[in-house]
This record gives C-alpha cells, structure tokens and sequence, in this order.
C-alpha cells in the first residue's frame, strides 16, 4: 500500500517537473507480468532513474541500493518496506544491519518467484554520456538464480536507455528506449564450468545492449563536443519526421556515429569542427541570437505578423502569468536556494527539487487558502477552484518567462536582418561548412 501511494506521488511529481517523457517500446517491459525480469539501465540521475523505472512499470518492481542509503534503523525498516535490497560498495565500507550474502540471497528468492528486478549495473550515478565500467554483479545475479532453478526459469533481462536532455533541469525532458527482453542460457553452460568466463561475456553483451538504447561517448572531452556541435546544428525550422525528445536523442546519435568515423578516417576535420563551433558560438552570444534562427527563411511580412500576434498575446496572458508568478515564485526561488544547500551533486538536484516541492507547494498554496477563506470569505467550490489553478498557472508562468525570451531573440533576428544581414550570411555560410565537414 505504501509501496503504491508513494508510486502515484512520486510520478505526480516527476511528470509536472518534466515537460515530456517519451517511452519506446514500452511493452518490453510486460515481461515482468508474465516471469522474473532483470532490468537494466544506465544511471545519470541517481534516485530519479529508479523513481522513473517505477513509473513507467506496471508490475511492482525491486531495487538494489547502495547500503549507505540505510545507514540507521528506520531508514532500512522504510526503504526494505518499499522493495529495496540493499548491498554493501566496494569502498563503502559496510553498514550496519546489511549482509551482502543475505541480500544476494533475496535477489534469487525475488527472481526465483517470477518477480522483477532493477539493477544499474554501473553502480555509480554521474550525469554524463560516458557509460563507465560495468560491474559483474548483474550477471552473476542472472546466471546464480538460473542455476538455483536448474535453467529452467527462463529469466529475462531487459534493457533501458535513459535520455535526459537536461536532468537535473525543470521542465525538461527523458526519452526511455526499451530493449527486447532477453534470457541469458547462452552462457548457462559455460557458467557451470567456469564462472568467470561466462559472467565476463555476458556482462560485455549487458554493455552492448546498453549502447544500443542510449547516446554514449568514450570521454569526456568528447561528450562535451558532441553537446556543443548538437546545440549549433539543433533545429525546429527542418522538417524531420521524429519530434521533441525523440528528434534530439537520434539526431545525437548521428552525430555521435560521424564523430567516431571521422576518428578513424580524417581526424583533422574533428579539431576543424571544434574551432569553428568556438568561433561560432562566440558570434552567436554577441549577436544575442539563437544558432537555429539560421535555419529559418526571413519573410518580413510574417515575421512582423508575429511579432504582432506575440505581443497582444503576451498583454492578454500577462494578468495570468502575474497571478502564477504571485502564487508559485517563493516556493520555486526557496527551492532552487535550498537544493544546493542540500547536496552539491548535481546528479541530486532532480530528485530533491520534487521532494522540496511537495512539501514548499502544498504548504503554500494552503496559506493561500486559509486567507482566502477567512478574509474574502470564499465557499468549498471557490477555494477548490483556486487551488487547481494555482499550480497550472505556476507552469504557465514557467513557459510564459521562456516564451518572452524567444521573443526577444526573434525580435534581436529582425533586427539583425535589417541591419547587418552580411554578418547573418556568414553565420549561415559557417553553419553549413560545419555541417558539411561532419556529414559530407
């Protein structure tokens, strides 16, 4: 029950703090309902990428943790209560009241009665591309509940992606690509004679498949490339037939794939991109304009039609967007303050925004409340009335802000066709040398 309130809490919370999330081959993940399932993921957004899992699963689902999350009584009798099985790091020292054996031991006797279970294989969470070394324990976990079972279990385990555009960002967005579930008999034999052989290559096939359903880069320097040649060639002015997060994440793999072919066949052309990208983005930020503002055809009837529109739309939503501002900026500015406070991860701030927020929010939109009641005397339907709007108008007025910043970054293209169309032409003629030293 606990298990269950906590679920529909938690994916409230995740769907208001993220824009769009987009899931691929989702009925992979039916498995579960029908045999024991491992699930597989990549982990850039610590307890976020589990609170996603969860919410896109229906069957209910277990988790292995980090024993330091359940470093005193209540926290362990808690989490145990919402199916999390804690294990002991390498380099963590042990915790109190946790045994790696009898969790293991759990871990089987989970699989073993058809449940599902969700490891990150990785065993630490970073925001970036780079997927780093997996460890052996899911193999191990896989191949050991088989064998308790004589092979005939017929375990399965899936594999996901998970893509943020910006994790730890409000109002952003996930793709999760889910890859066919599949058993591990391939190495059941092998695993019989010698175990690690079989649990090196299957634990090789895991990061394989991983590969398959996310973007990922061998280094750093290379992720922080591939962020900067996609925010340049990153446009919604060219037709494409994939939209949102789905278009950023296989438009990211393109590059990505060029990238590494450039690698092996004319590595000069990489560095030549990464300078005209620097130059690049420096005439974009003093020309105070967006790199896909290139990509659009300028037809100055229809860009002073919308300028127009935009602004009779922003005086009539202006009132609106006050009202959400009114009742939604404390508690959004307390909670930006707050999280870094709380933890200097950045791979944290996802996930402790929204459990902030569903204590700031509430508390305040009931302040609201209170006074309306008792000073402007409003009835059970006015008051319930109110407090739905507080919270739509509060996304609103999020999106209303970045609205009014597009604008003005249309407002500074006009202008900048009028007056130095010579220096937009060169940006466009740069962009597309760019273009054409990745793709041509």
């Amino acid at each position: 029950m606990l298990y269950r309130l906590l679920k529909f809490i938690i994916g409230v919370g995740i769907r208001l703090y993220y824009k769009e999330i987009k899931v691929i081959n989702r009925s992979h993940l039916s498995e579960g309902k029908n045999g024991p399932l491992i699930i597989i993921a990549n982990h850039p957004n610590t307890l976020m990428d589990a609170w996603v899992i969860g919410m896109i699963c229906k069957q209910p689902i277990h988790f292995m943790a980090k024993a330091t999350l359940f470093d005193s009584k209540l926290k362990l009798r808690l989490l145990r209560s919402l199916k999390m099985i804690p294990i002991n790091r390498k380099g963590e020292g042990i915790t109190s009241g946790v045994d790696n054996n009898d969790s293991l031991s759990e871990c089987y006797k989970v699989l073993s009665a058809g449940k599902t279970l969700v490891i990150f294989p990785e065993g630490t969470s970073y925001k970036e591309k780079v997927l780093r070394e997996l460890k052996t324990g899911t193999a191990r976990i896989a191949l050991e509940t088989e064998k308790i079972n004589g092979g005939e279990l017929d375990l399965k385990v899936v594999a996901i992606g998970i893509n943020y555009s910006e994790p730890e960002k409000f109002r952003s967005s996930i793709l999760i690509d889910v890859d066919q579930p599949r058993n591990v008999m391939d190495h059941y034999e092998m695993y019989l004679t010698e175990k690690k052989k079989a649990v090196k290559r299957l634990t090789n096939q895991f990061r394989e498949r991983l590969e398959k359903v996310l973007v990922t880069t061998e280094t750093k320097d290379e992720e922080e490339l591939l962020d900067e040649i996609f925010k340049v060639m990153n446009t919604k002015y060219i037709q494409a037939d994939e939209k949102g997060v789905q278009r950023q994440v296989k438009e990211q793999k393109v590059i990505k794939n060029k990238l590494d072919e450039l690698k092996l066949v004319q590595p000069w052309r990489i560095d030549e991109i990464r300078n005209s990208i620097i130059t690049m983005n420096w005439k974009l930020d003093k020309m105070h304009i967006r790199a896909d503002f290139l990509d659009r055809k300028f037809r100055s009837t229809l860009f002073f039609r919308q300028i127009l529109t935009s602004l009779i739309f922003i005086v009539v939503a202006l009132p609106l967007a006050v009202f959400g501002l009114i009742h939604n900026i404390l508690q959004y500015l307390f909670t930006d303050w707050l999280v870094p406070k709380i933890s200097t991860d950045i791979e944290y701030y996802a996930p402790l925004a929204i459990l902030v927020g569903f204590v700031t929010y509430p508390l305040t939109y009931a302040a609201f409340i209170y006074f309306s009641i008792t000073l402007l005397d409003f009835s059970f339907l006015m008051s319930l009335g109110y407090f739905i709007l507080m919270p739509l108008t509060g996304i609103f007025t999020y999106w209303f802000f970045k609205y009014l910043k597009h604008i003005s970054y249309k407002w500074r293209y006009m202008l900048l066709m009028v007056d130095q169309k010579d220096t937009l032409k060169e940006l466009q003629a740069e962009k597309k040398k760019i273009r054409a030293l990745l793709f041509d």
